[in-house]
């Protein structure tokens, strides 16, 4: 293969993982507290390709970026619905340890827990808040009651660096390093509010567009290498 093709087809590839992120945050554009990803791209030097081929480069994904702006506040009225006015997320127990999430949208369980959509508990600085019968008000440090009750207080928390969180999917983010968390403590709760999606969707079908283009552009290339080109080639050669 010529090292114009290679580079073309690992082209191919790193525009094709861009429109599965494209669809990602088109399809969670409705999804409270997600925040859009943008993808980056590397060249990745391959020695040994690069003596084969002298000019083989390899253009491959680049880390994920995040785009972690709050998104805009939206009033529902509902007396479980909570959001983070400044920096910060909510911390969500799993199996597979603390998971982070900006969505505030919570229910109660059978037993009174309080409870994300997939049913997973969500944590106060002293475990999961349990919420006994009665009205349910938040105050702004995170303190939530029922009727007089204290139930618990719901736990902030904020990293010093957002880079080192990864989405598990749709607005859940694990952490490289949980200990890196630390109290978010210059945030404001908002209850009966949740925050949207930060994604613009004018501007992901406008990038989708581009990148579709891009992608059409990248397979004439190699169509146009591979077969018109390498078939002459082959032709001529075989006069010879």
């Amino acid at each position: 293969m010529s090292g114009g093709a290679y580079i073309a087809l690992s082209g191919l590839r790193a525009r094709s993982e861009h429109l599965d992120r494209l669809a990602a945050d088109i399809a969670n554009g409705s999804t409270s507290g997600y925040k859009g990803q943008r993808g980056t791209t590397s060249v990745a030097e391959r020695p040994v390709f690069d003596r084969a081929l002298q000019s083989a480069i390899d253009v491959a994904d680049g880390p994920d970026q995040y785009d972690f702006r709050s998104g805009t506040m939206a009033a529902t009225g509902r007396d479980l619905d909570f959001a983070i006015e400044g920096r910060g997320f909510f911390v969500v127990q799993t199996d597979a340890g603390p998971r982070y999430t900006r969505n505030g949208q919570f229910d109660r369980s059978a037993d009174g827990t309080l409870i994300t959509e997939d049913g997973s508990p969500v944590l106060g600085e002293g475990g999961p808040i349990k919420l006994s019968a009665g009205a349910i008000g938040i105050g702004a440090d995170g303190t939530i009651r029922t009727g007089t009750t204290v139930a618990g207080r719901l736990q902030l928390v904020d990293f010093p660096d957002y880079q080192q969180l990864t989405r598990e999917g749709g607005a859940r983010f694990r952490a490289k390093d949980p200990a890196a968390a630390t109290p978010a403590t210059s945030s404001l709760l908002r209850a009966g509010v949740i925050e949207k999606s930060n994604v613009s969707m004018i501007e992901r079908i406008a990038e989708m567009t581009e990148v579709s283009r891009t992608f059409e552009a990248l397979q004439k290339g190699v169509s146009v290498l591979m077969n018109d080109i390498d078939g002459k080639a082959i032709s001529e050669l075989g006069r010879r």
